[in-house]
């Protein structure tokens, strides 16, 4: 969805799970790499610490800092991509991950913003949230990631 001066993605998921597993899962490089096409994130997930979301072969995908970390109910992340000119060129973004228990399972909303109109950052994150998450729950859930980039 957008408005006059911000573009943002709403994500919502409901995961059988705890948030205390699913912050596990979001902040565990390891985890984090099987349900992430094998891209990991390297942090401490305090306030105030530097954020790197990294790829296989070591190139740094995006980068910034915690702005918040409260496990295990939310982190937000200042958000700088760095590996696509068009992209890094709009500034930087937010992303805010709420976890709340909900009936025997976790409801997961990821909301990446940024303060530009039509932002083809949010269009891209738009497409890699889905599929990222999707591997999260089902990972969570059965065992298995849903699919893998190939």
């Amino acid at each position: 969805m957008t408005d006059a001066a911000n573009s943002t993605f709403v994500y919502v998921t409901y995961i059988r799970a705890t948030p205390e597993r699913l912050w596990a899962a979001l902040t565990d490089p390891a985890e984090m790499k099987r349900f992430w096409f094998g891209m990991h994130c390297d942090s401490d997930f305090r306030a105030g610490s530097p954020w790197r979301l990294v790829f296989t072969d070591g190139r740094v995908a995006d980068s910034g800092a915690i702005l918040e970390a409260n496990p295990p109910k939310r982190l937000v992340i200042h958000w700088i991509h760095e590996w696509r000119p068009e992209l890094a060129a709009e500034g930087p973004a937010k992303c805010v991950i709420d976890l709340e228990p909900h009936n025997g399972a976790t409801k997961l909303t990821v909301t990446h913003s940024i303060a530009r109109e039509k932002s083809k950052l949010i269009e891209a994150v738009s497409g890699g949230w889905p599929q990222i998450l999707s591997n999260l729950k089902s990972l969570i859930e059965t065992g298995e990631i849903a699919f893998s980039r190939e």
